[in-house]
């Protein structure tokens, strides 16, 4: 993956500086200053408990406390949506994680283990397919959600990557809910809602566009709940996309337009 990246990032710097484009000029090339591997980068108030995990295809910040990650972050690439790698559905506990829950913390809950980077982005890799079902990478989701709104949305984000070649993602429980519940024997904190950003760096022009979703049926579906990563950052504490140049975050980061980030038609 680190080799992809790589390569990724000097074709990305050559095919950007042989063309530009008239509309958000500025936009398109200031963009490929970042390195596409430090968009998953993701800055925390110093008093939230943090263990950064980095698997081969998601990186984790899992906190001890609640028993579940802060965040997920991972690249998707058009290429990686595709695939024949069957889903795994052996979720496992990952004894290098400090306090992360097993699969028995979770039955008969009533809440599904939801995962934050999922298995349908994960087919192209047999690793990846097994990494993912980390308990490290689940957090307790309603079944209307998980079956429901954030499904689509984890369907819509493997669009965007084909349509866009890449998308940089992040996802979590928001922080500063209370917990609606604790389940199991190592009392893991159910949140009342979660969080997504996404990016598209390498699109022209690019665009960013934030989700806030309730722990339960989202009445209207994911376009009601999409927000700016502006207001993500103001509600989570989390600062995203940091590696961007100021001038391109601030611009991306204010953006949401759902019915032009959901139009994959190329």
């Amino acid at each position: 993956m680190k080799k992809f990246i790589i390569v990724l990032v000097i074709g990305l710097a050559v095919a950007w500086t042989t063309h530009k484009y008239d509309k958000d000029s500025s936009i398109d090339s200031a963009t490929t200053s970042a390195e596409i591997s430090r968009l998953t980068e993701v800055s925390m108030p110093g008093n939230v408990q943090s263990q950064i995990k980095k698997y081969s295809n998601y990186t984790v910040s899992f906190n001890r406390d609640t028993h579940t990650p802060n965040w997920v972050a991972w690249v998707l690439t058009g290429e990686h949506t595709t695939g024949d790698v069957k889903r795994s559905n052996k979720f496992w506990t990952d004894e290098s994680v400090i306090g992360c829950a097993s699969t028995s913390d979770y039955r008969n809950t009533g809440y599904d283990r939801g995962h934050m980077a999922p298995a349908g982005d994960m087919k192209w890799d047999e690793q990846a397919m097994e990494e993912c079902f980390s308990m490290a990478n689940i957090v307790p989701q309603a079944h209307t959600l998980n079956s429901g709104s954030w499904g689509k949305l984890e369907e819509k984000c493997r669009q965007r990557a084909v349509a866009d070649s890449i998308v940089v993602i992040v996802c979590g429980p928001v922080p500063t809910d209370a917990p609606v519940a604790h389940i199991g024997l190592s009392s893991v904190a159910v949140p009342q809602r979660f969080f997504k950003v996404i990016l598209s760096p390498t699109a022209r022009p690019p665009k960013a566009i934030g989700f806030i979703m309730p722990n339960g049926y989202v009445d209207g579906g994911m376009q009601k709940c999409a927000v700016s990563v502006d207001s993500v950052e103001s509600l989570t504490g989390y600062d995203f996309f940091a590696a961007l140049p100021d001038e391109i975050e601030n611009e991306l980061e204010s953006q949401c337009n759902f019915p032009q980030w959901s139009h994959t038609r190329r």
